[in-house]
């Protein structure tokens, strides 16, 4: 039977180190993966890449480096280095990444523990 197939990812055909002009860093520190970006309100030149104006038209919200990868279905080490131009140029703002919580004073918890059973 032939029916409808689902539709296959498309690899792109343009190889990775084209997009980037050759970089795999950019002179800026690198973006973590859980980095959240967003575009600006500045608009943008024509000239820019497909790639960049792809990212500007999926960060209308904040996003993560790597859900940004895997919209636009480039690695996430391409993404960071094309991610690193648009912030340069002032076209997306950054929010590093959420550092992991502080473990809690187990003695403080115990005590109100202790109060609000001492109540009941």
């Amino acid at each position: 039977m032939n029916g409808p197939r689902p539709e296959e990812p498309k690899a792109s055909a343009i190889r990775p180190y084209v997009i980037t002009r050759g970089r795999a860093a950019s002179d800026t520190e690198a973006l973590a993966w859980e980095s959240l970006v967003m575009a600006t309100d500045a608009p943008f030149p024509a000239s820019l890449q497909p790639e960049h104006q792809t990212i500007l038209a999926h960060c209308q919200g904040l996003l993560s480096v790597a859900e940004v990868a895997a919209h636009i279905g480039q690695p996430p080490s391409v993404v960071q280095v094309l991610l690193c131009d648009l912030l340069e140029w002032g076209l997306i703002v950054t929010r590093p990444p959420v550092p992991p919580a502080e473990h809690t004073d187990v003695t403080m918890l115990r005590k109100v523990l202790h109060g609000l059973e001492s109540r009941l």
